[in-house]
């Protein structure tokens, strides 16, 4: 199956007869009360109710209202079935001058006895505007009225083309299903613009009100979260635990919940979950050119993607996502979804060179210059991401159609919290021909998100976390470091940071200030602009690369395997890995440092699916087309797999017991005086306290610190690290552990540990000895102590 858009390349940074049977009048004003678990949005109001299709207050009718300021003409098509049959009604929509809001209220009544609709009411839309003006010839599949594919202005009308709702709360299916049409019906241009789709493409869904719960929503600060990145698919399309029916859905993922809260993950952040194209993916597993597993291509940015659910009858996948929230948060854990509102699923031009062919599905075909970044001759899509075409986030209508699906998500679906992919996009200030970030412009989308809904307070409650991925491809779009306040962000430096000292030692100049800056939570990236150490979201894989377990033990990436390990283009060649000489001890040493630097630094752990049982994808960091049981999460487990969810799961016990890990603000230091314990101390491997030099040398790959516990909630005087990246020992002298006590061993990542207990259980740590004890750390392996 031929992909919508031409396929887009997932990336890492570095590393697309009209019969109308009646018409009826546009009622005097939208006076009903919003419906009652229907959309109350932050734009409702300027617009004069909310935008899409709504029941009233009583259920007697149905508001439609769309958005278009450069329409001339909009009719709604109404239909008894989701696809194969023509319209049961075609209705014109009246134009609010002031708002440019198009609508037409129909009543229940009508749409029953009148229009024979009995069952969900499913619609689109056609529109007319200055590049297609209507024509009174015109009919389903003709060119009456066509005068360019594009106009001057940017137009791109085509009333052959149905189009959903940008509002739509459900979709009734994707554009392209198995056995269904190529993208030929959906295509512009002279050899597709007078093929009519109406019968064939995806119509929005009328919802009722649904009273599903989501639950109480943990109020948990984000310093204390533990987060776990994971496909809702994925998660259990390979559990045999979960009932066949639930396997791959929202309702098999709330199955899951009780499973993750006992690994010790606080919060889940899926990968998209609204609509995309999916439904296609494996009709052919023995070919993945244009499957979207990931699901970066988002076709409707208020409706959850139907193949998830288990029930898709219509208000099926929106009841079954908000039981699945439901479920995380009576596990006291949160919901996290990641949003791609840069791009749209419409995408790019087909052919280079080719202004005319692009895709319409809905936005391009009701107002392309709003909802687009265009080219300064406005003839082409602008592209500063490298997936065909940004969003015009600048937008007040775009940035209000962002703004509206998120309080949808989060009021309505319950979500905790949202991970914004190629963010920068969202703080553009240039809608056409240019590209230009900031981070203080009030009228960014990335700052009326949090002044519409703002974020959770550092020390928890009410709000939402909000994550940005804080770079694209385009130039001025890596901005690290450099998001509003009230945003968290993915912070690479911190990964290619633990990577280059791990795997690239010799090849890649990393100091030892660079470690102990990311350690201690990047304040040269945060703290300048007033945020915090928790603002820094640390990961040392994603979704977007290795897993942590390839991450070790491939030295390049090799993507072009048979299914079901690929094959997949793209990704990256700067991985920053190491198949550390072939040595699978060595291999899972490296895995278990990797988890441990990150469970033990200042800042937010996010670690990916499958991290936990040392999950591999064979050396493929792009399987975004992978919708495959080599890209699933597994439950079977060998006994290193096994050892290692041990590991895993007590290091982030330990986490989460010791405040000092998670400070709400950046560690002071000792004075320097020797009056005791600063928040945290650093150390050569001799017990000094390093100089200048030994900061600044790249030479030296050995490090330790100390946090006073009893200056940050712990009721532990002091924890102790001590990493050797060298290849060999390194004997590291312990500083004092406290008047009165002992260091206590709470791991050794060095593979003579390795095993069941290579953390210990509280109670159960080993004594090692107090001020000035020799303690020998064995070539690239972590030290964790406990002093007591």
């Amino acid at each position: 199956m031929t992909s919508l858009p031409p396929a887009r390349n997932r990336r890492s940074r570095r590393l697309g007869t009209r019969t109308a049977t009646a018409v009826l009048a546009v009622t005097a004003a939208l006076a009903a009360t919003i419906t009652p678990g229907s959309l109350a949005t932050p734009a409702a109001a300027a617009t004069g109710g909310p935008l899409g299709a709504r029941y009233d207050a009583s259920g007697t009718s149905v508001a439609f209202r769309i958005y278009s300021s450069r329409a001339t003409r909009v009719d709604l098509y109404l239909y008894r079935a989701a696809t194969g049959t023509q319209e049961a009604a075609a209705l014109q929509l009246t134009k609010d001058a002031a708002t440019h809001v198009w609508s037409v209220t129909v009543p229940v009544t009508t749409l029953q006895q009148q229009y024979g609709i009995t069952g969900p009411v499913y619609y689109g839309y056609r529109a007319w505007g200055p590049n297609w003006p209507y024509n009174a010839a015109w009919t389903k599949g003709s060119s009456a009225g066509f005068v360019a594919d594009v106009d001057g202005a940017g137009n791109r009308f085509n009333p052959n083309k149905l189009l959903t709702d940008p509002y739509a709360l459900e979709l009734s299916h994707d554009p392209l299903t198995s056995g269904g049409p190529s993208r030929s019906v959906y295509g512009t241009g002279p050899s597709y613009r007078a093929v009519d789709n109406g019968s064939q493409a995806s119509k929005g869904i009328v919802l009722a009100a649904d009273a599903t719960s989501t639950g109480s929503k943990p109020t948990r600060a984000l310093k204390d979260d533990i987060v776990y990145e994971v496909h809702v698919r994925g998660l259990t399309k390979n559990d045999p635990s979960i009932p066949t029916a639930y396997q791959g859905t929202y309702k098999g993922a709330g199955l899951k919940a009780a499973a993750l809260a006992a690994l010790g993950v606080t919060a889940v952040e899926f990968l998209p979950v609204q609509e995309t194209q999916n439904d296609a993916n494996d009709a052919d597993p023995t070919g993945t050119a244009g499957d979207n597993y990931w699901g970066y291509e988002t076709l409707n940015f208020f409706a959850p993607d139907r193949r998830y659910a288990a029930d898709r009858s219509s208000g099926g996948p929106t009841r079954e996502f908000k039981e699945m929230v439901r479920a995380f948060h009576d596990a006291g854990i949160k919901v996290f979804t990641d949003v791609v509102y840069n791009h749209a699923a419409e995408g790019g031009p087909w052919n280079a060179g080719d202004k005319n062919t692009y895709s319409l599905l809905n936005m391009r075909g009701l107002d392309n210059p709003t909802y687009y970044s265009l080219t300064s001759d406005m003839q082409s899509s602008w592209d500063n991401t490298g997936v065909n075409g940004n969003l015009n986030t600048y937008h007040p209508v775009t940035r209000d159609l962002i703004t509206d699906s998120l309080a949808y998500w989060k009021d309505t679906l319950g979500v905790d919290g949202f991970r914004f992919d190629l963010a920068p996009v969202l703080g553009n200030t240039c809608q056409h021909g240019c590209f230009q970030y900031s981070r203080t412009d009030p009228n960014t989308a990335l700052n009326r998100i949090t002044a519409l809904m703002p974020p959770r307070p550092a020390g928890g409650g009410t709000g939402t976390d909000w994550i940005a991925e804080p770079w694209a491809l385009g130039s001025g779009t890596y901005q690290v470091g450099n998001f509003p306040a009230g945003w968290s962000e993915w912070n690479d430096k911190f990964r290619d940071t633990v990577r280059r000292d791990q795997n690239a030692m010799g090849t890649e100049n990393v100091t030892p200030s660079d470690l102990a800056t990311r350690f201690a939570g990047s304040s040269d990236l945060y703290q300048p602009n007033g945020r915090r150490p928790w603002n820094s979201v640390n990961f040392v894989v994603a979704h977007d690369g290795f897993t942590l377990a390839d991450l070790y033990r491939c030295n390049t990436r090799n993507n072009n395997q048979s299914w079901p390990y690929g094959p997949s283009d793209g990704g990256s060649d700067y991985n920053l890995s190491w198949d550390q000489g072939g040595n699978a001890a060595d291999q899972r040493k490296a895995t278990r440092n990797g988890l441990a630097l990150l469970m033990l630094s200042a800042g937010t752990p996010m670690m990916t699916g499958g991290d936990e049982y040392l999950r591999s994808v064979n050396c493929n960091n792009n399987p975004y087309n992978l919708d495959s049981s080599a890209n699933w999460l597994s439950t079977s487990r060998n006994a290193d797999q096994s050892t290692f969810r041990t590991y895993a799961q007590r290091l982030i016990a330990f986490r989460k017991a010791h405040p000092a890990l998670r400070p709400a603000n950046f560690y002071s230091a000792a004075d320097g005086n020797g009056n005791g314990m600063g928040q945290l101390d650093w150390f050569t491997p001799t017990g000094a306290a390093p100089d200048g030099a030994y900061w600044g040398n790249s030479g030296n790959h050995a490090l330790a610190w100390r946090y006073d516990g009893t200056e940050l909630g712990d009721s532990s005087s002091a924890i102790y690290v001590a990493y050797n990246g060298w290849s060999g020992d390194v004997d590291f002298t312990l500083p004092s552990p406290g008047a009165g006590k002992s260091w206590y061993r709470v791991t050794d990542t060095s593979s003579w540990a390795e095993g069941a207990n290579q953390v210990a259980q509280p109670g159960a740590e080993a004594a090692i000895g107090g001020t000035g004890t020799v303690y020998r750390v064995t070539g690239r392996a972590t030290l964790l102590l406990i002093a007591k």
